[in-house]
């Protein structure tokens, strides 16, 4: 990546690029990357006590990165804080540069994209799970709802699950025993607690779980076989969803590649069936 134009986050990112981190790695790496702008300023104490892991693991997770030790990973912070600093800041007004933050989202996602077997593979896996569930409970539900709109026109058997409580359990499970073997599941900030406890209940169910989420190191990770990430943006008062929306589109995309001749054989009897009800004026 680009350093003089990326994100600050994004370059704290670039750091765990390619390393393999231990769950304990990963909620550290996701304190660092949530708070990218003070990370290189903060103790070994401090940032311990933000992840909720100990001291000696921030030593360790240091060291994992190629680093004698946590002082010298704060002294890489503290280099890419000086990039920051050098970079001239965007012009226009907050929301303008809300905007632009999520051009720059798109742009990575874009980029990671261009490992085209990768989602090729997700795709397969989703289109051969009958039924589909799909997982998106509070801020991340209406994503749920917009993807599983779009699935059902391709797709025999999506079930959107919205709602937290014991019966989410349920519908897992019911799921699991017609038939389903993949779970496509939005795991957007704050995390819902139910949203990963779903995960966890998904995989001992016997499903292999696909996460759309905000970040390579988000709390999903611990619990998802694949997982996609797009940045969300944090710009505004709430958070903006642009590039996971566009993701799970290209998911969707993928889906429809897998299997070309029943995605065309379904599209044509919607579109004869919406044609004799004359649903769109257009």
């Amino acid at each position: 990546m680009n350093e003089s134009g990326a994100a600050p986050a994004d370059r704290v990112l670039d750091l765990f690029h390619g390393v393999r981190l231990t769950p304990t790695q990963r909620r550290i790496a996701h304190c660092l990357v949530q708070q990218a702008g003070a990370a290189a300023y903060l103790s070994a104490a401090e940032v311990a006590e933000l992840a909720g892991v100990s001291q000696p693991s921030v030593t360790r997770f240091a060291m994992a990165l190629g680093h004698d030790g946590y002082p010298a990973l704060r002294r890489r912070l503290r280099e890419l804080s000086a990039t920051d600093a050098a970079d001239p800041t965007d012009a226009g007004n907050e929301l303008q540069r809300a905007v632009r933050a999520e051009m720059g989202n798109l742009d990575r996602l874009a980029g990671q994209l261009a490992d085209r077997a990768r989602i090729a593979e997700v795709g397969k896996l989703l289109a051969a799970s009958r039924p589909l569930p799909v997982l998106g409970l509070r801020a991340a539900a209406p994503l749920a709802a917009y993807f599983a709109y779009f699935a059902a026109k391709v797709h025999p058997d999506v079930r959107v699950l919205d709602d937290g409580g014991s019966l989410l359990t349920d519908r897992l499970e019911q799921a699991a025993v017609a038939g389903a073997r993949a779970l496509l599941a939005f795991v957007l900030p704050r995390y819902p607690r139910e949203t990963l406890d779903a995960l966890r209940e998904a995989r001992a169910a016997g499903l292999t779980v696909v996460a759309i989420t905000d970040s390579p190191v988000s709390p999903a990770g611990e619990h998802a076989e694949v997982v996609l990430p797009a940045a969300v943006g944090t710009d505004l008062v709430f958070d903006l969803h642009t590039a996971p929306m566009t993701l799970a589109m290209v998911v969707l995309q993928a889906i429809c590649d897998a299997t070309p001749a029943e995605t065309q054989t379904r599209l044509e009897a919607f579109e004869s069936s919406a044609a004799r009800r004359q649903l769109f004026l257009g």
